[in-house]
């Protein structure tokens, strides 16, 4: 039934209108001053990002802890608002809809966030917890929400009867099962999922993504996939947009990345990833500075940085990266990388 809906959207509608569209996004944090007569310091978590996304496409964003990915996600669902720029999702501006037309705009947007002993409510049984969604919404009489309730389940790999059970009767795997089957009760267009794997065993992240995998073939979602974990985004993505510092630095298709990154960054990045042959991690090593990458730090009023992010750490580095912002702009094999030496 929900494939059937998927299938019958006008194909020239997908084709003209981008799912996601992301323009010049910038969230900032005023945090507390320490003297009354000093202006707050500001964290600025999204640095100007830009990104696209089609019907159905798998993207996903990566970059190392404190680079602004989750916060990405965050206000891509209307969790929060930006301190400027748009997002646009299926053709609508969401910080412009109000009430009844965000309503129904979230119906086409869920969110699958990282913890599964924490986003379900311990005091509600599965059934409530999937249904929150479309009673949210206003979606349904009761008994047809029981019936998507048990449909939902049903995809994700769990029996109906595990409705009328609470959270702690389940393992974490089942546990993220359960948050996915909410997540797509509503049939959404385009699933966040921030994290969504990286508190669960590896044979348990297995099942998990190969299930995401699936419910995309079948349905037709999209998704936005934030994670750390690269060999996961290689797995599971379409496209990749690696972050740096609140901003997006490189972005292409997922194998042409890992095959040959062009960012300093994303070569940084993936020269950490472990492999099994030693003389090659040796190499891998030796291209790679000795320290670990930088948080989001605040900046005081006044306060000046480099006009590259990545300055500080990058070996190409020279004065035009101090005063001058790269850009993404075109590289070989279809990339746009932000970068004055590639």
């Amino acid at each position: 039934m929900i494939a059937a809906e998927t299938a019958s959207r006008p194909a020239a509608d997908a084709a003209r209108t981008p799912l996601l569209r992301i323009q010049g996004l910038v969230r900032e944090y005023r945090l507390p001053r320490e003297r009354l007569t000093q202006a707050p310091p500001v964290l600025r978590a999204l640095d100007g990002v830009d990104l696209e996304m089609a019907p159905g496409e798998s993207v996903g964003i990566v970059g190392e802890s404190g680079c602004g990915k989750s916060t990405l996600a965050r206000t891509v669902v209307a969790l929060e608002a930006p301190s400027a720029g748009k997002v646009w999702f299926d053709g609508d501006d969401l910080f412009t809809l109000k009430g009844r037309d965000l309503l129904k705009r979230r119906r086409d947007l869920q969110m699958v966030f990282q913890d599964p002993y924490g986003s379900l409510d311990p005091r509600h049984k599965v059934e409530r917890i999937i249904a929150e969604p479309m009673e949210g919404l206003h979606v349904g009489t009761r008994g047809e929400r029981a019936g998507r309730v048990a449909e939902a389940l049903a995809q994700v790999g769990l029996r109906p009867t595990d409705a009328d059970r609470y959270p702690h009767e389940f393992s974490g795997g089942q546990r993220q099962r359960i948050a996915i089957a909410r997540a797509l009760i509503t049939r959404p267009k385009l699933i966040v999922a921030d994290e969504a794997v990286s508190a669960l065993d590896v044979s348990v992240q297995s099942q998990v993504l190969n299930l995401m995998m699936d419910l995309q073939a079948a349905v037709g979602m999209g998704y936005l996939f934030i994670s750390h974990d690269l060999g996961v985004v290689g797995h599971v993505t379409d496209r990749v947009a690696v972050m740096y510092l609140g901003r997006i630095v490189e972005t292409g298709a997922t194998a042409e990345i890992f095959r040959a990154p062009a960012h300093p960054y994303t070569q940084m990045l993936l020269g950490a990833v472990p492999v099994p042959d030693p003389a090659r991690s040796r190499r891998r090593r030796a291209r790679q500075t000795a320290d670990q990458g930088p948080a989001l730090q605040p900046q005081a009023a006044g306060q000046s940085k480099p006009a590259c992010a990545f300055m500080p750490r990058c070996a190409r580095a020279t004065a035009r990266c101090g005063t001058e912002r790269p850009e993404l702009k075109p590289v070989a094999g279809g990339r746009l990388a932000a970068c004055h030496h590639v």
